[in-house]
């Protein structure tokens, strides 16, 4: 096999640990084809004896992310900015785009064995890598490596140059900040369902019909806007106070961190992309992203076909 078809059999697996470093699709892609350039580039200094192909590759992509790091923002939730908003309250001025965790197409980063499905859906989902990007770059790292990637000890600290009494002890400290924050809310399984119903009451602008299927304390939030809503209540009140807005929008099935999601339509154009988590047959988030631009990445036509059964 020629080195270049070595170095992309690696691609899915170098986007899933970059998206987890960078929490943006767009940045993980740009991290990835750089690191397959400079390993192309530096193909001389490879020596299979002293390391493997995947470590070599690892280590070059720990590297471009650390450095992608060192001078961007902390990318998060809108339950990470701020408390949440009253139901009647004001969207706000949107945000910059890098100031929000950015979804990723569940194509770009699928689990390479079978048996890692559910563990795969869970380390990419929004919450996971939000938490994420609240550790210190080396530390996320370790984290990834370690509990994500399963690589030993030994590994990371010569992936990292460092000791595994170091990688020990940050591993520990990521940990610990990770430990109080939220984890991913999926239950692993798709309840398909809950989605038919879901679609069902959107599209007729059901409200009874949409807050029955939410759990209590379920939250909502439409980046680029800090603003969300924290539980059932409050967001039934601005679903009425809305007056129907959505009530002839389109949802497409797609798919994006591990969890369901859907291309929404208003007034036959792309208007946003909808994730939905869930647990125990209820929902318990929505993160709808009102960036159209998100469409040509997870391969969505900006304006939608002839109506569809799921």
């Amino acid at each position: 096999m020629a080195f270049e078809e070595r170095l992309e059999a690696h691609r899915v697996d170098l986007t899933g640990y970059c998206y987890r470093m960078l929490a943006c699709a767009a940045e993980a892609e740009d991290a990835v084809q750089e690191t397959l350039f400079r390993a192309w580039k530096n193909a001389d200094r490879f020596d299979e004896r002293k390391a493997g192909l995947r470590t070599w590759l690892h280590r070059i992509a720990t590297n471009v992310c650390l450095d992608m790091t060192r001078s961007a923002q902390r990318r998060a939730l809108a339950m990470d900015l701020g408390p949440s908003s009253p139901a009647g309250a004001f969207l706000g001025a949107p945000l910059e785009a890098a100031a929000f965790v950015q979804p990723i197409p569940d194509r770009l980063v699928p689990p390479v064995d079978p048996a890692e499905v559910a563990a795969g859906r869970d380390t990419i989902r929004l919450a996971f890598v939000a938490a994420l990007q609240a550790l210190p770059p080396r530390q996320r790292a370790v984290l990834i490596l370690r509990e994500v990637l399963c690589w030993t000890t030994e590994e990371v600290a010569g992936l990292l140059d460092s000791t595994p009494a170091a990688v020990n002890s940050a591993l520990q400290r990521a940990r610990a900040t990770m430990s109080p924050r939220r984890t991913p809310g999926g239950s692993g399984e798709v309840d398909e369902d809950l989605l038919e119903r879901y679609v069902k009451a959107f599209t007729a602008y059901d409200v009874d019909g949409l807050v029955a299927l939410l759990h209590e304390d379920a939250t909502m939030s439409m980046p680029p806007f800090a603003w969300w809503l924290n539980g059932r209540e409050a967001i039934r009140a601005a679903l009425l106070g809305a007056g129907g807005a959505c009530a002839d929008d389109r949802l497409v099935r797609t798919a994006a961190n591990g969890s369901p999601a859907f291309a929404q339509y208003r007034d036959g154009e792309a208007f946003g992309l909808v994730i939905i988590d869930s647990r125990d047959g209820l929902i318990t988030n929505t993160t709808t992203y009102l960036e159209p631009s998100l469409f040509a990445l997870f391969g969505l036509p900006m304006t939608p076909g002839p109506p569809s059964r799921m």
